[in-house]
């Protein structure tokens, strides 16, 4: 290389027009046109300048790269450059032919030149290759015509560069596109290295930082690659990409990449959710961050720790962009789209059209349920939402808080039902918890009533999810604190298939080892350590205790004292003590807190509260069961080796059968017992209403 050359090509920082704007780049259902030009008229109005046309799923963008577009297609795309110019954005088409390009055959170079000039006559004027996401092993062919798979692809990239008469704005993607992809390092990668060496100065590289999804993206290390591409890169950024999890959605803002890097760039174009109307938020933000340096330090904006850029607030800009998508969602999609008569702040000055002229409107009596009124959305429903789908790597803060306490709360339930002074705490704590949830159920019910029904169908599937998953919690927290009573959701063995998450996918990531690395709370879930013992006459109190507890648990809206008994519950009560080797103890770290009880013989039990059974029913099931646990115990393994011990003790009494009352509304004990198989409902004489009984052969 001539001294000239080499002055030519050192490091340079971003210079001429900074490249910035969206890059649909993502996997999955491409937008469509009409999206594409919306995304245009965001462009122009916020200040971003490119749009680079990528999206995988384009079958004549990548699988298919040497088709040319049908007559429609170029239609379509003609529409498109065309919109773009309209409204000042360059329009930067992209191609992929790297899956199966044999780069030393000249029919293959002469076929990508074609498919280009084709997009050229439509209008284009910018153009990018991409090489990312492919093998990097070479075909024989290629292997003798090209010293390595960079040669091959800087030599094709140069070439088509100087076809198309050197854009002003030509954009190529490496394979190696990240520093974790580079070997040994960024500096020492022989990729790299040819890359930054060969490929023609007028052509920029596309990096996205670190990682793939970059946390963050320092000065320091576009410094480093800078050094070795000899030019400033053009920032791929995939903060905001979704397409690797369908369950995840980024409605943070542009946030860990300091303004510093701009002058250190040639521009960033970020790759975002793969639904177009929730990017927003995204895109949004972006332009306020790629503006900031020139409109100076945030003014009225107190940063944290993590805000030390004095020229952007992710905070402020996240407000900004709420503050304006607030107006999006408020606003009807479509003539003729859903209307929302209650959302309104004032009438049309037409009259709607009348279908039921002769009837006037509905108006609830008194007593009867008051007319649904759907409250409009506000911008706090927003920022809710935002926390909680934040970005890749952390939640918002309204997330971290609910993750926080019901950890704490999880942690600390034992605690405080053992000692008083902590009861208060937890109490008081657990209903701010619930508060909390109360406010996602309403935000899903205010987005559920926004007018702009397009925006709301991107985001459904998300706000459901979390709605379901925000409401397990919140059951979870209520049954610790014996407010209701145990989800079966949550507590059986045989949960509704809404009960858990994840799937296949979820299934295969619990088994690997780096599965929930990167969650809040890293530490393994825990099992308690129970002990069974036999039943001794001091256990009476507790038991009795644990008795009317679960009793005033269960009350619901009817008065303890006017529920109908039970035949076992002179039994828990210590009224009458249970038949030798018939009464087991469950003990955890915390205490006594749960038990298994019975009576080899039921009749002394049935007449001391009258109840009448008939002696056919005591022939066949003389002994009643008593079986109680408190609401922490959440493991069901306990209770079935206590009801196998007693069975197996009852049974060596000589007695034939044994039963168990239960109230209807106790789901707890009745799934309980439907699970073991064994027992099974049994037609009583006599029963008081909502009394059910379960019984199994011995």
């Amino acid at each position: 290389m001539s001294k000239a050359d080499s002055t030519k090509r050192q490091p340079v920082t971003g210079t001429g027009r900074f490249i910035s704007g969206v890059v649909e780049g993502f996997y999955g259902r491409p937008w469509t046109m009409e999206q594409r030009t919306e995304l245009f008229k965001r462009e122009q109005k916020w200040g971003l300048n490119t749009y680079l046309y990528a999206p995988k799923d384009d079958y004549k963008h990548r699988m298919y790269w040497r088709d040319l577009y049908a007559a429609e297609e170029a239609e379509q795309l003609m529409g498109l450059i065309s919109a773009a110019k309209q409204h000042d954005v360059e329009f930067v088409y992209a191609i992929s032919p790297g899956l199966d390009i044999t780069f030393s055959n000249p029919k293959e170079v002469a076929a990508l030149k074609r498919k280009l000039d084709q997009v050229k006559e439509f209008g284009c004027r910018s153009f990018s290759l991409l090489f990312d996401d492919i093998e990097t092993e070479m075909c024989p062919a290629d292997k003798q015509a090209f010293s390595s798979f960079a040669h091959a692809q800087v030599a094709i990239t140069n070439e088509v560069y100087k076809h198309l008469g050197e854009p002003e704005v030509f954009l190529f993607c490496p394979t190696d596109y990240c520093a974790v992809f580079c070997t040994p390092s960024v500096t020492q990668s022989s990729y790299l290295n040819t890359v930054g060496e060969k490929l023609l100065p007028g052509i920029d590289v596309l990096w996205t930082g670190p990682k793939v999804v970059s946390h963050k993206i320092s000065v320091e290390s576009i410094e480093e690659v800078s050094s070795v591409l000899k030019r400033a890169p053009v920032i791929w950024d995939n903060i905001h990409a979704n397409d690797y999890d369908p369950q995840r959605l980024f409605l943070g803002p542009y946030k860990d990449r300091p303004t510093d890097l701009i002058p250190k760039l040639k521009g960033v174009l970020t790759n975002p959710n793969c639904e177009f109307y929730p990017n927003f938020v995204a895109i949004h933000t972006l332009a306020t961050w790629c503006k900031a340096p020139a409109e100076g330090a945030p003014r009225d904006v107190e940063m944290g720790d993590e805000e030390q850029d004095p020229c952007y607030s992710p905070q402020k800009a996240l407000n900004l962009a709420l503050t304006d998508w607030l107006e999006e969602f408020m606003s009807t999609d479509q003539p003729g789209g859903p209307c929302h008569p209650r959302l309104k702040k004032e009438s049309s000055e037409e009259e709607p059209m009348q279908t039921d002229m002769g009837e006037s409107p509905y108006v609830p009596g008194p007593g009867e349920n008051p007319l649904y009124t759907a409250e409009p959305l506000t911008l706090d429903d927003l920022k809710l939402l935002s926390d909680l789908f934040y970005l890749p790597y952390e939640h918002g803060t309204t997330a971290r808080t609910m993750l926080q306490e019901l950890d704490w709360l999880k942690n600390q339930s034992q605690a405080a039902a053992a000692e008083t002074d902590k009861t208060a705490e937890w109490c008081s704590r657990a209903q701010q918890f619930d508060n909390m949830c109360e406010a996602v159920v309403q935000m899903f019910n205010r987005l559920s009533n926004a007018p702009n029904r397009s925006i709301l169908y991107d985001l459904y599937n998300y706000i459901c999810d979390i709605k379901s998953g925000v409401g397990l919690a919140r059951a979870y927290v209520k049954t610790l604190g014996g407010h209701s009573q145990p989800s079966a959701q949550l507590l059986n063995d045989d949960p509704e298939p809404w009960g858990f998450r994840g799937g296949l996918s979820g299934e295969f990531q619990r088994m690997l080892p780096g599965h929930g690395n990167r969650d809040l709370f890293r530490h393994p879930p825990m099992t308690a350590v129970y002990c069974i013992r036999p039943y001794c006459p001091e256990d009476k109190p507790e038991v009795e205790r644990i008795f009317r507890e679960m009793q005033k648990a269960g009350e619901g809206k009817t008065a303890l004292m006017a529920q109908p008994p039970l035949i076992s519950d002179s039994l828990s009560a210590g009224e009458i003590p249970p038949s030798s080797l018939c009464g087991l103890i469950l003990e955890d770290d915390l205490g006594l807190c749960g038990y298994a009880l019975a009576l080899i013989d039921a009749k002394p039990a049935a007449a001391k509260i009258q109840r009448a059974v008939s002696g056919s029913v005591f022939e066949e099931f003389p002994s009643v069961i008593a079986l109680e646990m408190l609401p922490r115990v959440t493991d069901p393994s306990p209770a079935k080796r206590m009801i196998g011990q007693l069975l197996s003790s009852i049974r060596s009494s000589g007695s034939r059968g044994a039963f168990c009352e239960l109230r209807q509304s106790n789901r707890r004990m009745l799934d309980f017992y439907s699970k073991l198989g064994s027992f099974k409902l049994v037609q009583m004489d006599g029963l008081p209403q909502d009394i059910l009984v379960m019984a199994t052969s011995l």
